[in-house]
């Protein structure tokens, strides 16, 4: 199969590149040099354009895409948001059409349906939010929506939705964790109790690997590790692999959601472009319940989680 993958410089993009070109021609979207040098590394023929300019020249001969660019920051404008997120994949869905791609996977993510509420034990029935209250949730759940309303019968369209994906080459759990702690602004909030569902890069990029020939078109499926932990649980044992132990300082949930609140509204006056230290985003997802089902996957795509939270985070100490 020919394969066309966005993202490939990223963090599951670059695994699912390094996984794929074993049975598959893979080419790959490459927006700089640098990036273009990291998928040949991977095997992979790098294509050089940028979402929004993707042409059917660029995917000439493709049989399926893997989306896996995104903007996926707590932080930034509507603008930035729509442009990658939105604007981005509906241009890439209308190349592929024109090209005669016959299958668009697209990298979502369980963030779709939140609105800085529990999300407890939920599946691919729970609807979008009425009204969202993050840019990069409502982005990505106009993108994914846009993905799964272009199904049809010669262009089959579908969404996996991994849930906190971590693992090797991990470029923003574990790193922007080890960064806080070492500037000593790390917190629990609510002590880290509420409960998480996480998901291995191994066990997303099997998904992904099953989605190219599996699945209903204009269906969304969670993925998730087997094993779900309390947010405290996992992130202290995430953290222990790098050989860093975790600050046991607490702060309520309510304190921190108002203080965001109040520090995004400064920091777009004072420092715009710049990230504040505390965002509205990461501060409601620390303080909420977010587990997921995956029944759907597990039947319908033939999938189950390979790698367990023990092993995964066994193999990361060990590297």
């Amino acid at each position: 199969m020919r394969l066309f993958v966005t993202g490939a410089s990223g963090f599951v993009g670059g695994h699912v590149v390094q996984r794929l070109v074993a049975g598959h021609e893979v080419s790959a979207m490459a927006r700089s040099d640098q990036a273009a040098a990291e998928v040949q590394g991977f095997g992979a023929q790098a294509v050089r354009c940028a979402l929004g300019a993707v042409t059917r020249e660029h995917l000439a001969g493709v049989d399926a895409i893997v989306h896996c660019a995104a903007r996926a920051e707590d932080w930034g404008t509507r603008a930035q948001f729509w442009s990658v997120n939105v604007d981005g994949t509906q241009q890439l869905l209308d190349a592929a059409r024109e090209a005669g791609v016959r299958r668009f996977v697209h990298i979502g993510t369980e963030a779709a349906l939140f609105d800085g509420h529990d999300l407890v034990d939920v599946d691919e029935t729970h609807a979008y939010p009425k009204r969202h209250r993050f840019l990069y949730a409502e982005s990505k759940a106009a993108a994914e929506r846009l993905v799964l309303a272009a199904d049809a019968d010669r262009f089959t369209t579908l969404s996996l939705r991994p849930r906190l994906v971590w693992g090797p080459r991990d470029r923003t759990v574990l790193p922007t964790l080890l960064d806080t702690i070492r500037r000593g602004g790390f917190a629990w909030i609510d002590g880290g109790r509420h409960l998480t569902s996480t998901v291995h890069i191994d066990n997303v990029v099997d998904g992904i690997e099953l989605a190219l020939t599996r699945g209903r078109g204009g269906e969304a499926y969670f993925l998730a590790d087997d094993e779900r932990s309390t947010i405290r649980e996992f992130l202290t044992r995430l953290v222990a692999t790098a050989g860093v132990a975790v600050p046991s300082r607490e702060i309520p949930g309510g304190l921190v959601r108002a203080t965001a609140a109040v520090v995004e509204g400064l920091w777009r006056v004072v420092r715009p472009g710049h990230r504040p230290p505390v965002t509205r985003l990461a501060a409601a997802m620390m303080s909420c319940t977010v587990t997921v089902v995956t029944d759907k996957a597990r039947r319908e795509l033939g999938w189950a989680p390979r790698v367990s939270v023990d092993a995964g985070l066994a193999a990361l100490t060990r590297a």
